[in-house]
């Protein structure tokens, strides 16, 4: 009991974590980008193509590929950025608002590429696409928000000069007795009723391999309300279809039914080429 107060009150004054590796100088070609924060989902490094549709910025999830998500701030001051996949904080797998969230510190114009769950002070387990079924939310009982990747900003707080005015005695006793005169707001009921069974045929992320991932907890005091909000949904080429968001027969991937209706089973007469003796012209 007592060491769980002791995390409490840690994560109280410091409800952040700052990556000691992997901060890169370079700015991501395609990506979400809100007042100078950008986010963007990269596969084998390279950033996946992004389509806005419905209000919403889509990409197209590669089933059991390995991805990472690519934070930058691109403002001349440190700034703490909570990021969630699935529903699932990055750093403990909590599902919290965004201001209770622990975060990850960048320092002005720095760039942090997160390749999976962070498991230890020293390594993560890398996030990839996956089936619901077989998904980290849930292995975890928690399927209410799989598809989504957000990432929400938080500048930190500056200092505040002491003003003395006449009047601000009096004023913050009237606060006071208004304060204890009212009611305090009910909580928020969550959603009752049972979820949908996670299927085997939507996209979801998967906890997968261990890669090394050295951080480290520093003191960070977060403004209020957010400076930015960034929002990624990510579903399966079947999916995105069905949405709209993508055409059924999409050019740039060759128009496969299209090149399928055109088979033919014999052109020219030969032999299979062999590619140990020499290449097909």
């Amino acid at each position: 009991m007592t060491r769980r107060r002791e995390i409490r009150r840690v994560l109280r004054f410091a409800p952040a974590l700052l990556l000691v590796a992997t901060l890169l100088p370079s700015s991501p070609l395609f990506a979400v980008d809100r007042g100078g924060f950008s986010m963007d989902v990269l596969v084998a490094g390279t950033p996946l193509s992004e389509y806005a549709a419905r209000g919403t910025t889509y990409v197209e999830a590669l089933k059991n590929h390995d991805y990472s998500v690519r934070l930058r701030n691109g403002t001349g001051e440190r700034v703490a950025i909570a990021l969630s996949v699935d529903g699932l904080n990055s750093i403990d797998a909590r599902a919290t608002s965004a201001s209770e969230a622990r975060k990850w510190v960048l320092g002005p114009y720095e760039t942090v590429t997160l390749d999976g769950w962070q498991t230890s002070s020293a390594t993560a387990r890398r996030f990839f696409f996956t089936s619901e079924e077989r998904s980290y939310g849930s292995w975890l009982g928690r399927t209410k928000n799989l598809g989504i990747i957000a990432a929400v900003v938080f500048r930190e707080r500056q200092p505040q000069p002491v003003i003395a005015w006449p009047e601000a005695a009096p004023q913050r006793e009237r606060q006071e007795k208004d304060s204890d005169g009212s009611k305090a707001p009910a909580p928020s009921k969550g959603e009752t009723g049972v979820l949908p069974a996670p299927t085997d045929d939507m996209a979801a992320t998967g906890i997968g391999t261990e890669t090394s991932h050295p951080v480290r907890q520093v003191a960070f005091d977060p403004e209020d309300s957010p400076a930015a909000h960034m929002e990624i949904r990510y579903e399966y080429r079947e999916a995105l279809v069905r949405l709209g968001v993508l055409p059924r027969y999409d050019d740039r991937c060759g128009d496969a039914l299209k090149r399928r209706e055109g088979a033919r089973g014999f052109e020219e007469p030969g032999f299979s080429p062999d590619p140990y003796r020499r290449r097909p012209r």
